[in-house]
């Protein structure tokens, strides 16, 4: 048995019934970092499962067959609309939950393994291009020497494009999460209150040309503690300033920025790992991330080894 398996697992055997076998593997998704709209939904799918079966059947019991009657039964039986992306997610919820258990040693053979994965990708995120990029900063740039200057626009993009924060992550980042001294400066920090997003908090390098455009804004708007202490609103309105500057047609958008600093990294050839815990994002969701990105790539003319896979779900 794997030993990062045995705390979740230790008292579900083959005999178990399916219920309590699901509430171990919530405990475990929780403490590898998943979300609460990830738990909720992937335990709403497995306790469909579990009405669908009958209330005896022992998990070491489930069969491939099985499994394929249950989703015959949400698309055609169940009188109930299965849109193709939920039922991905059911069928993405079926592999994880039966994975783990093999993982663990208490199943020895998956019966969701031959299971096929119907996967439905919503459209491809809009991005920068590199030319798009150069206007945009350089129409930043001109803000922040006008006569009339405002460094704000400069200091919120170039921060988006080189550490693909979110919005929220932006809105939240404070003074003190900022280092410009050490041997690993400049560097930001993202902070979580909640120990259960522990996976999503991550330093991040800066370069040396944001951290002097920073130094000199926190001390034109006497910066104390919020880094950005101006509402959503108003730090949207500033990316679209930048956008209508530039006179480029796509929406500058915080959505825009992150994907873009993504796509730059992946096409610079780092460490796909690498690219998913900069972003924060879980195992289980960097597949269809990494996916998306590399979908970018070549829509943009660029061209990737294939010797980096998306990470497979655990």
């Amino acid at each position: 048995m794997d030993s990062s398996f045995e705390g979740f697992s230790a008292h579900i055997t083959e005999a178990t019934l399916l219920p309590p076998a699901i509430q171990a593997w919530k405990i475990y998704l929780r403490d590898k970092g998943c979300t609460n709209n990830t738990l909720k939904s992937f335990s709403a799918d497995l306790l469909l499962l579990s009405n669908f079966l009958p209330p005896d059947k022992q998990v070491g019991k489930i069969s491939t067959k099985d499994l394929e009657d249950f989703l015959d039964w949400l698309q055609n039986g169940r009188g109930v609309p299965c849109s193709p992306k939920t039922l991905s997610r059911r069928i993405t919820s079926l592999k994880s939950f039966f994975g783990w258990l093999t993982k663990s040693g208490i199943l020895p053979n998956n019966p969701a393994e031959k299971i096929v994965q119907k996967t439905v990708y919503s459209p491809l995120p809009e991005v920068l291009t590199a030319a798009e990029q150069e206007k945009a900063l350089d129409a930043a740039d001109a803000m922040r020497t006008a006569a009339k200057s405002d460094l704000r626009p400069y200091v919120i993009l170039r921060l988006l494009l080189e550490t693909g924060i979110k919005k929220g992550e932006c809105l939240h980042l404070m003074t003190n999460h900022v280092e410009l001294e050490g041997p690993e400066a400049p560097r930001i920090f993202v902070r979580y209150s909640s120990p259960r997003y522990r996976y999503k908090e991550r330093n991040i390098p800066v370069s040396r040309e944001w951290a002097e455009a920073y130094q000199e804004y926190i001390q034109r708007y006497e910066i104390k503690n919020q880094v950005f202490p101006w509402s959503q609103r108003r730090l949207e309105y500033l990316l679209e300033d930048i956008g209508k500057a530039a006179k480029l047609e796509k929406h500058l958008s915080f959505d825009m920025c992150r994907w873009t600093s993504a796509l730059n990294d992946l096409t610079a050839g780092i460490d796909a790992d690498k690219i998913r815990q900069k972003l924060g994002v879980s195992k289980i969701q960097w597949r269809e991330v990494y996916d998306k990105l590399r979908s970018l790539a070549k829509e943009h003319g660029y061209e990737l080894s294939s010797a980096s896979p998306a990470e497979a779900l655990d």
